[in-house]
């Protein structure tokens, strides 16, 4: 089957590799033709990933009417931001029964949509749609080490469909109908993750990375069943899988951003120049802010982390706020 692959970033790159696995011809659409002629030549994405090649099936473009030609699927890896204005340039350019997966994580910020919600408000037939998420750091799926997604969509035949696309003995992929806790999750686990980073940074332990990943999932779960997702989602590869590999692993840019930058007085800015990624956290915390107030639902480590990256609230003092709130019921 041909495949567009939508973004050639660390996950974009990695995704094509599972998809030529799973036997499937892919166009890779890069940002620059540097990276694209590079991909090209040399077989290696000059910028992620550098040290894997890439097998011949994966060719790559710049150019996004070439990247879907002929296309039978379509995957979006571009960061969340950019989500509304990549979905208007593709517009007239894929046909209106292609199938498309959202592997993007965020919420926009003016609307409160949710990335698939984005891409079906431009593109229209919701049907088609479908989101992959997972503890899957694209450094380690690249080496083909045993990893597992979730393909959420309210429509099953393209959950199935997605399914299949990317199975492979090393990638293993589990339907959902709940589209809506699936990408809620995607979001949240990025903010948790900073907190993790900068409390390790910190000095603090284990426990206190334990403590945030759960009170973390409480609050995702909180917000996944205001917005009509299943509570159960967050138990899940992406809910509970994707928020401890996340927290933990040396792989996730986001705790990295919080244990080497944040805790010690750096800001995005510095992260981004030096690293050339983005830090889906740091929007998340954000960009949820639009569905907090909309559904009142309390948010205590989303605003923390929202204060110490956007607003230069010290670390130490967030922490202490957080120390010094009301004891509660464990799940309310």
């Amino acid at each position: 089957m041909n495949v567009a692959v939508i973004g050639a970033g660390s996950w974009g790159t990695a995704l094509a590799l599972v998809l030529a696995e799973a036997g499937h011809d892919v166009m890779l659409w890069a940002r620059t033709p540097e990276v694209a002629e590079a991909i090209n030549a040399d077989h290696r994405n000059p910028r992620y990933l550098s040290d894997y090649r890439l097998p011949a099936c994966i060719r790559a473009t710049s150019n996004y009417a070439e990247a879907v030609e002929g296309a039978e699927a379509v995957v979006i890896v571009t960061p969340s931001a950019a989500l509304r204005s990549v979905a208007a340039d593709l517009r007239a350019l894929i046909a209106r029964d292609t199938p498309i997966v959202i592997c993007s994580k965020g919420v926009e910020e003016e609307t409160g949509l949710l990335p698939i919600d984005t891409f079906a408000d431009e593109l229209g037939n919701p049907d088609r749609f479908a989101v992959l998420s997972g503890p899957t750091h694209a450094e380690e799926v690249i080496c083909r080490k045993p990893s597992a997604a979730v393909v959420a969509s309210a429509h099953e035949e393209t959950a199935l469909f997605f399914r299949d696309l990317f199975a492979t003995r090393a990638f293993r992929t589990y339907t959902s109908d709940d589209p809506v806790g699936v990408e809620l999750c995607a979001a949240f686990k990025n903010v948790i993750a900073i907190a993790v980073g900068v409390s390790y940074g910190m000095g603090f332990g284990d426990n206190t990375a334990a403590l945030l990943i759960t009170r973390g999932l409480a609050e995702m779960s909180r917000m996944v069943v205001a917005c009509g997702g299943q509570a159960l989602t967050c138990m899940g590869l992406g809910g509970a899988g994707d928020m401890v590999v996340t927290c933990m692993s040396q792989h996730s840019r986001n705790r990295r951003f919080g244990e080497q930058y944040v805790a010690r007085g750096l800001t995005l800015a510095d992260f981004t120049a030096q690293t050339h990624m983005v830090v889906e956290g740091a929007i998340a915390c954000k960009t949820l802010a639009t569905l907090e107030e909309r559904y009142q639902v309390e948010l205590p480590l989303t605003d923390t982390v929202r204060s110490v990256v956007w607003e230069q609230v010290p670390p130490r003092e967030a922490a202490a706020a957080l120390i010094d709130r009301p004891l509660k019921a464990e799940f309310y």
